[in-house]
């Protein structure tokens, strides 16, 4: 069964928004296009509480995108973003949500955050996606979604490590940093992952 998995195509990742990708906006229109090609759409979607532990505002003196010690976890301090139930946790509104099976909601837990769909950044909670996608009898799945180096590159490294095969549609995803996404792509590849293009779902 080839899965597509929508990675956090919120309100707050787009032009604009809170945490804004570069063009983020642009994959839009594709994710719609190809998501008939796949037996089973899901998407995972930012979920914080207030005052979440990566919030630069949640520390005293924290500056964005400073990199501090979170309990032993290398954490980048966010501004503040996809807050539960706020217009920047929304998906943007272009996204065709009918085909989407279920979503996943992830970095509910006030303390820790999870960049992967899979996992926290710990790997100490699981957020259920590997059982559904095992019951689902799921065992291709394909990659898109913001942002690249983040939320989708280690749902992806997750998704390898739980035995299934997983490919980064390329053009569908857009990263922070172009020079990061170089990093994240040489990892998933070693890690035994694909990258293509749209163009080449030949099913």
């Amino acid at each position: 069964m080839k899965t597509l998995i929508i990675i956090d195509v919120q309100n707050d990742f787009m032009p604009g928004g809170a945490l804004a990708v570069s063009d983020g906006d642009k994959i839009v229109p594709l994710l719609n296009d190809i998501q008939q090609k796949f037996d089973l759409v899901i998407a995972t979607q930012d979920w914080h509480p207030e005052k979440h532990a990566s919030f630069a505002t949640s520390h005293k003196n924290g500056n964005e995108f400073e990199v501090i010690d979170l309990n032993g976890i290398q954490q980048v301090l966010w501004p503040e973003h996809c807050i539960q139930n706020s217009y920047g946790a929304k998906f943007h509104s272009d996204l065709e949500t009918s085909g989407i099976e279920t979503i996943f909601r992830k970095g509910t837990d006030i303390s820790i955050d999870s960049y992967s769909g899979f996992y926290d950044n710990a790997h100490l909670k699981s957020t259920g996606l590997t059982g559904y996608l095992r019951e689902k009898g799921a065992k291709e799945l394909y990659f898109v979604g913001l942002a690249a180096e983040y939320c989708v590159k280690f749902s992806i490294l997750d998704a390898l490590e739980e035995g299934f095969s997983a490919t980064l549609i390329e053009n569908g995803t857009r990263a922070l940093s172009e020079d990061a996404f170089k990093n994240a792509k040489t990892d998933i590849v070693n890690k035994g992952g694909k990258i293509i293009d749209s163009s080449e779902l030949d099913f």
